[in-house]
């Protein structure tokens, strides 16, 4: 796949924000909170409306064509230590539009000053309040996109160990899935990786838990066993130093018998559909979620 025009334009434009100084957490969540502010509007036809999780913010986000009975519950990137409902509004709103599905989209907490479990409590309790509002967990699917597409992997692996009934798959972009960063795409794909730097993102780790818990299967699914795990989609970049990441969850969760479907997109940066509409392989990532989804509710298990 040729990446577009203005893909790489807004590589450039990236690698120019994320990749200069080296910014303090503090920071890192201030200027998360600026570009929100520029990524424009929610769609006229999708409506956003807050919603109090017991103490927790989250937005449930519904295009005019959604079905009311299935969600995607969306557990937002920034490293454990940043990301909020304003951040990924636009970009959730926008998936929805695309999905015809409805999102909840969650505000966990965030290190350091909550560090693990917190995320991953306050995903399961966003989990279980779908289920109490009548939601089935065939209907349920949990999302996310780099630290989020982590915990989307830990809350459905922590519902499994817990003998709840797991949701219906598991859909990751670019997930941050070993803490221990030792995927050699962390050197091989440093020169080329726009967004993120393993100096930070180890920072990052030990900001949400101690040194000796980062191969926790629930921090660093990598490690975990997967046997009794939902359908799993994974997309990630292929200039980017998660890749390995990706690689290696596919490849463990296929192992432990998952059906697993790996999409690597030539040429990409982490986290692209983050972007929306200002390019089209956010697009065509979204199409791509959406023929998995397809698939899943076709299948004769779910």
């Amino acid at each position: 796949m040729t990446l577009s025009l203005k893909s790489r334009f807004w590589r450039f434009v990236l690698r120019t924000i994320f990749q200069g100084q080296r910014l303090t957490i503090e920071q890192n969540r201030a200027r998360t909170a600026q570009i929100a502010r520029w990524m424009g509007r929610v769609p006229k036809d999708v409506k956003a409306d807050s919603v109090d999780l017991d103490g927790l913010r989250a937005a449930k986000i519904r295009p005019a064509s959604a079905d009311n009975n299935k969600y995607i519950l969306y557990l937002h990137g920034g490293g454990y230590v940043t990301g909020s409902v304003d951040s990924y509004l636009i970009m959730c709103s926008q998936m929805a539009q695309s999905l015809k599905m409805t999102f909840l989209l969650l505000e966990y907490r965030l290190a350091p000053e909550n560090p693990f479990p917190a995320a991953l409590e306050d995903a399961l309790k966003a989990y279980r309040w779908l289920l109490a509002n009548g939601t089935s967990p065939r209907d349920i699917i949990i999302s996310g996109d780099s630290a989020g597409g982590g915990l989307s992997i830990a809350t459905a692996l922590a519902l499994r160990d817990a003998v709840e009934s797991v949701p219906a798959a598991v859909i990751c972009i670019s997930p941050w899935a070993d803490l221990t960063h030792r995927g050699q795409s962390h050197i091989i794909k440093a020169e080329s990786e726009a967004v993120l730097k393993t100096e930070v993102l180890k920072e990052w780790a030990l900001a949400y838990t101690d040194e000796s818990n980062l191969t926790n299967p629930l921090v660093s699914p990598v490690y975990a066993d997967f046997h009794g795990f939902p359908p799993l989609l994974i997309l990630v970049g292929s200039e980017e130093i998660l890749l390995d990441d990706a690689l290696m969850l596919a490849e463990k969760a296929k192992a432990d018998g998952v059906d697993v479907t790996l999409k690597v997109w030539d040429g990409i940066w982490h986290v692209w559909p983050a972007l929306g509409n200002l390019i089209p392989e956010s697009r065509q990532a979204f199409e791509e979620m959406g023929l998995f989804i397809q698939n899943v509710t076709a299948s004769e298990r779910y």
